[in-house]
């Protein structure tokens, strides 16, 4: 679980997620700087936070939203969050997927992928090492011809980010 004690995000994590959610709303409503929507499992918040610092260099034009999830896909409140999602997706020029091997099991992050291809926007996975896990998401690997690979490094990322909402 990549350094992640598999708990669960602290009530804390979450309000700060909350609170670089809204800026990046702010931020992107400004210009200058591409809406990015994170999709990730709450095991890999560790990863995905250090991901999120490369965008606050000076020099990037990135600017992540993530919306990360406690809710079960299949909650009550399940078609309430689609709809705060599908919102957020539609802010964002690209979805970048944090690719581990927790991954593939989330149907919210299939979800998001799903939604995020039929909304238009580019889809950029990124992986730590030089491989992607061997089982990917379901709705990736049923639509690789809209998705770019790529592996953890600012550059790569910040490239296949570009690419992705040029093709928009």
């Amino acid at each position: 679980m990549g350094g992640s004690s598999g708990s669960g995000p602290k009530r804390s994590d979450l309000r700060k997620l909350e609170e670089v959610a809204r800026k990046t709303i702010r931020e992107a409503s400004e210009g200058g700087r591409r809406n990015i929507f994170i999709s990730f499992v709450r095991e890999d918040l560790n990863e995905v936070n250090l991901l999120r610092g490369q965008a606050k260099n000076e020099n990037s034009n990135l600017e992540f939203n993530d919306w990360s999830l406690r809710e079960p896909f299949d909650s009550d409140r399940a078609e309430y969050i689609r709809r705060g999602i599908r919102e957020r997706i539609s802010q964002s020029s690209v979805t970048l997927v944090y690719l581990s091997r927790n991954t593939a099991k989330s149907k919210w992050v299939d979800w998001e992928i799903r939604e995020s291809i039929r909304l238009g926007k580019g889809i950029v996975a990124v992986f730590k090492g030089n491989e992607p896990p061997k089982v990917l998401p379901r709705a990736i690997a049923e639509n690789k011809k809209n998705v770019r690979l790529t592996s953890w490094g600012h550059e790569s990322v910040s490239e296949a980010i570009e690419k992705s909402s040029i093709s928009e």
